[in-house]
């Protein structure tokens, strides 16, 4: 069996500290907030906290364009309040997960605005600039968020890059002082206890500008170890987590090595993308093909084994919810919701749960000026300007908006969902008063305390942690199975992702000793029937 680890054994919990308990009035989730709930992610189970940003910052992306990377926003607080959700958690045995945004910083960060003094000034090659002549960027690379990614500042004569916001310029990892200043905040952070670090888009960080190279650039690796050895490698036992939306099992074998030379493990995407059509991107939609999504999923599962570690995630502050993206969010919510937890938590790897996916919550169907999101507005505004249909402008953003899943947790059936005592930053879902966490905490047959079950299933069986995975039924078109076995102990998780009953030759693969851990029906069919998003958990012994 391979090396035992605390981070594997665990299941973290993504907080988007925006949206889950303001604790005084503003509409405005914070720290002070979150530390009043812990008690009631205690009761859940997990290990971890992976917060979102809670730096200084302008919020221009909500976080994700940092001015000072050793301060908290006063919106959420101050660095008192960081240390007292540090110290509270872990009296808990819950640490804290910071979001580290490194391959770029907000404009207003005092390097930044330095940077911007003149081409002599010591902070100004702590960015990529280049010549050129306003009108005609160095080249035709775009932005994530739309445009050029390159700035004219008028100034110095230069453009700068971002490959997000005009207002998120991208730093210059070429240069070792940028590298020893992240690793001296970093360190600084260690220090006050924090558990580890996510690291957003870190596979950006080797690009190469002049050659249009983003992704995978030819020093990243390089880059990490440095960064891994400067600071992860210190002692502490550290979960870090890279973001790396171009990684292919090769690439995260890299990443996630277990001499632990750079992270503990990676997110990788594959399957998020299996319900957009080739080649154009998240908003042009087209049904999720099961056959693809066993065939990415147990890819990763398989490739992945004995060299490197997953992250098991169905959603994050950036996707849509998961019941209503790939369940059924309306007679079969509670069904749905169970089944994919069932299937993602038997998997080998550390599963994520991103807040509000324990109760089912769901995605949202606005008006325009009632969302937020800087990527979904300049979507809207792009695609109506080009003469789409609104109502096809809107279908793609009622199915893959970030909005869906930002907005704030719903806690009890009071004035704003028990978020706020005032007005929400964004508006609440108006399910809120069917779906929330005091009556998923009341009953026993919720999808919380189904949760609950599958987080503790985890601590109890090693071999749900540890097992080897193999794929079973591969060509059975309704359900995806598959066992994870572990010296004599095997386990096997069976879902059917259809809305109607299936049959399954199930008595295959059953032993005499088998028995059941887990179900999302309390009654059950005779073993070759499965019901509308049912998911059942067995436990064999093979002597």
């Amino acid at each position: 069996m391979e090396q035992q680890e605390w981070w594997k054994e665990t299941v973290v919990y993504q907080i988007y500290p925006r949206s889950f308990q303001d604790s005084n009035g503003d509409g405005i989730g914070d720290l002070r907030g979150i530390i009043s709930r812990l008690d009631y992610l205690q009761h859940l189970g997990i290990g971890a906290i992976w917060l979102s940003p809670v730096c200084k910052s302008p919020q221009d992306d909500y976080g994700y364009d940092i001015s000072d990377y050793q301060d908290i926003d006063p919106m959420f607080g101050s660095l008192e309040d960081m240390e007292a959700l540090i110290h509270e958690a872990g009296k808990r045995d819950i640490r804290i997960i910071m979001d580290l945004v490194l391959n770029h910083t907000s404009d207003e960060h005092p390097w930044f605005q330095e940077a911007k003094k003149g081409k002599d000034n010591p902070y100004h090659d702590y960015y990529v600039w280049r010549d050129g002549i306003e009108g005609t960027p160095p080249n035709d690379l775009t932005s994530t968020f739309g445009g050029s990614a390159w700035e004219w500042v008028p100034e110095i004569g230069q453009y700068y890059l971002h490959l997000f916001s005009v207002k998120q310029p991208d730093l210059n990892w070429a240069n070792p002082k940028v590298r020893q200043d992240i690793y001296s905040m970093i360190n600084w952070w260690i220090e006050k206890g924090v558990g580890g670090f996510r690291l957003d888009v870190i596979d950006l960080i080797g690009k190469e500008a002049d050659f249009k190279i983003t992704g995978n650039g030819p020093l990243l690796h390089e880059y990490i170890r440095e960064l891994s050895k400067e600071t992860f490698q210190k002692g502490k036992e550290l979960l870090t987590v890279g973001e790396t939306w171009g990684a292919t099992p090769e690439i995260a074998k890299l990443y996630s090595n277990p001499d632990g030379s750079e992270f503990s493990m990676v997110f990788q995407f594959e399957h998020i993308g299996l319900d957009e059509q080739e080649g154009r991107g998240k908003w042009d939609l087209k049904p999720l093909d099961l056959m693809e999504l066993k065939d990415v999923l147990s890819k990763w599962q398989t490739e992945l084994k004995g060299e490197a570690w997953n992250s098991l995630f169905w959603n994050n502050h950036d996707l849509p919810r998961i019941v209503s993206r790939w369940g059924n969010d309306g007679e079969f919510r509670v069904e749905s919701a169970k089944m994919l937890a069932t299937l993602l938590h038997g998997m080998r790897g550390t599963p994520y749960i991103y807040q509000g996916e324990e109760l089912g919550m769901t995605n949202v169907q606005y008006e325009i000026k009632e969302y937020r999101d800087i990527e979904l507005l300049r979507f809207y505004k792009e695609r109506m300007e080009k003469g789409y249909p609104e109502h096809e402008v809107m279908e793609s953003i009622y199915a893959k908006g970030r909005d869906n899943a930002r907005t704030p947790m719903q806690w009890d059936d009071s004035h704003q969902a028990g978020f706020t005592t005032g007005e929400a930053w964004i508006k609440v879902n108006p399910n809120y008063t069917e779906i929330h966490d005091a009556e998923n905490v009341q009953n026993p047959d919720s999808i919380f305390h189904y949760y609950r079950q599958l987080i503790q299933l985890r601590k109890d069986h090693e071999v749900i942690v540890y097992g080897d995975y193999e794929l079973i039924f591969p060509e059975h078109p309704d359900v995806f199975a598959y066992t994870r076995t572990l010296h004599e102990n095997q386990i096997m998780v069976v879902c059917n992702f259809r809305g109607e009953t299936v049959q399954l030759p199930l008595q295959e693969h059953l032993s005499s000793s088998a028995k059941l851990l887990l179900a999302n029906y309390t009654d059950m069919l005779p073993d070759n029937e499965l019901r509308a998003y049912e998911a059942r958990m067995y436990l064999m012994q093979n002597n």
